[in-house]
């Protein structure tokens, strides 16, 4: 992979974790949290967005407005199953089952059905991030069945929409040619829209949430943009079937979080996994 564009994966994927510990935390704000740190998203979004749009050489298409249109809707389904899957069970559940169904079908669809072809120590690659993932989301020993079971269900819900939006994204900056901060801001701008009417149906619950972790919301409104910006302009200078895997480092990461900060149980287990995920991002590296 390219060097720049795996050195903006990994950076990203330090900041995803950060900001998924902080939404962790206050995993009861449900779609009303989510409401509000894409609102703040927006906000500060918004001012750059408009002068790359006056600035940008190439002229505005209506494509791009389309293309902003399903990412919202994309991403907004990512945001409210994430935070429910946070509501009913653990971090170290959700997290990793999520970004690893997510690389998993982002390489087979880029692979089947967009032809990429990684070659075969970017496979290995990839497939090695994968298996890291299962070693730290299966064999769970104690806690609840029942909620066990419903956090392995929404991380896999999760992660059919992360390889939605991935390969989506992938082709709006690429093949519509959408520039990648114009593309997240006008995305911003119309989820915080898109969810204006859930937000005014629990206008109670958006005033509690905003009282009472302000900073948590700030947080993940300034560290989500940032992170998955990045990785927008990974996908213009590397196929998505290595970006996507590629990403994951965040799950050893949030993986240890959850540990030391949560005091989640099964380190052992989970630093073997994180083990098996930083090869496969070296081999991805060298590919």
């Amino acid at each position: 992979m390219n060097a720049t564009a795996l050195s903006l994966v990994l950076v990203a994927a330090v900041v995803h974790a950060a900001w998924n510990l902080a939404a962790k935390r206050i995993s009861a704000g449900g779609t009303q949290f989510v409401w509000l740190y894409y609102t703040v998203a927006a906000v500060v979004l918004l001012p750059v967005t408009v002068v790359l749009l006056v600035v940008e050489d190439e002229r505005p298409q209506w494509s791009w407005l389309l293309a902003a249109v399903v990412t919202a809707v994309l991403h907004i389904a990512y945001g409210v199953v994430l935070q429910r899957g946070y509501r009913v069970g653990d971090l170290s559940v959700v997290y990793p089952v999520a970004r690893g169904t997510g690389p998993l079908l982002s390489v087979l669809a880029a692979v089947l059905v967009l032809g990429e072809r990684p070659g075969p120590l970017g496979l290995l690659g990839a497939f090695l991030v994968i298996a890291g993932v299962l070693v730290i989301s299966t064999g769970r020993r104690g806690g609840e069945t029942h909620a066990v079971k419903a956090g392995v269900f929404y991380g896999l819900l999760t992660g059919a929409v992360i390889a939605g939006y991935t390969l989506w994204d992938a082709h709006s900056v690429t093949g519509i040619g959408v520039p990648p901060v114009v593309y997240f801001g006008l995305g911003s701008v119309l989820q915080s829209l898109l969810l204006v009417p859930g937000a005014l149906a629990g206008r109670a619950e958006v005033t509690r949430v905003w009282r009472e972790h302000r900073r948590e919301v700030l947080l993940v409104a300034v560290l989500s943009p940032i992170a998955y910006i990045l990785v927008l302009f990974a996908l213009t200078m590397a196929p998505v079937s290595l970006v996507a895997p590629a990403r994951e480092l965040s799950i050893v990461l949030g993986g240890l979080a959850a540990w030391f900060v949560l005091g989640e149980r099964d380190a052992g287990r989970r630093l073997a996994g994180a083990v098996i995920v930083l090869s496969g991002i070296a081999a991805i590296a060298a590919a």
